[in-house]
């Protein structure tokens, strides 16, 4: 049975293999729609990405063919990161998704956190979280499919325009998950900076 988190509970992983599913809701009706997108940073011990490759999101260089398509990938292939719109509205009624793989066992020594955001990429057109619903994030043991633990982000993020949904973090040498729920009223460019990255 899944373990229904709240903001800032923390649990153990006890799992090499596993996905990150992020996902929510937004208004079918608005054209042109919202368009949220998942990144993940990669952080060290001073929490910062340990490199700009370690920034995974749609725009990376870095990137593998997998069955489901074409994805960005971490230099030690410890995340393969989501597909831009991956099952976002496919069906016209507003539900998206988007999909993380996640490789423990394939982290590097300087690999001590990871933390998943979801930033509006047309924000610029006046759409904020508060148009999109129904947020959540999924740990999901890669083998069997089972849900690990769900975060539903009940909070009203009325002006924000980027979210930090969770995190994985290494403590001591067992992995753990936060629920974060912690948003921003700027874009991607934002968290960029605050994880030690130049804007380009």
């Amino acid at each position: 049975m899944a373990i229904n988190l709240v903001k800032g509970q923390r649990i153990n992983i006890g799992l090499t293999e596993l996905k990150v599913e992020l996902g929510w809701s937004v208004d079918p009706d608005l054209e042109p729609a919202p368009d949220p997108d998942v990144s993940t940073f990669i952080l060290g011990s001073n929490g910062k990405a340990i490199s700009e490759d370690h920034f995974v999101f749609f725009g990376s260089e870095n990137r593998i063919m997998t069955p489901e398509g074409e994805r960005p990938v971490s230099p030690d292939g410890s995340v393969i990161g989501a597909i831009d719109d991956l099952g976002d509205d496919e069906d016209g009624d507003g539900k998206g998704q988007e999909d993380v793989d996640v490789f423990l066992d394939k982290a590097s020594n300087d690999t001590k956190e990871m933390v998943f955001v979801v930033t509006i990429y047309n924000h610029t057109e006046g759409y904020n979280f508060g148009q999109i619903r129904d947020s959540y994030v999924k740990i999901i043991n890669s083998e069997n499919n089972d849900t690990l633990a769900i975060y539903e982000l009940d909070e009203d993020f009325s002006t924000e325009t980027s979210v930090e949904f969770g995190r994985i973090y290494k403590k001591d040498s067992d992995w753990k998950f936060e629920a974060i729920g912690k948003g921003y009223n700027q874009g991607l460019d934002y968290l960029v900076k605050k994880y030690g990255l130049e804007v380009k």
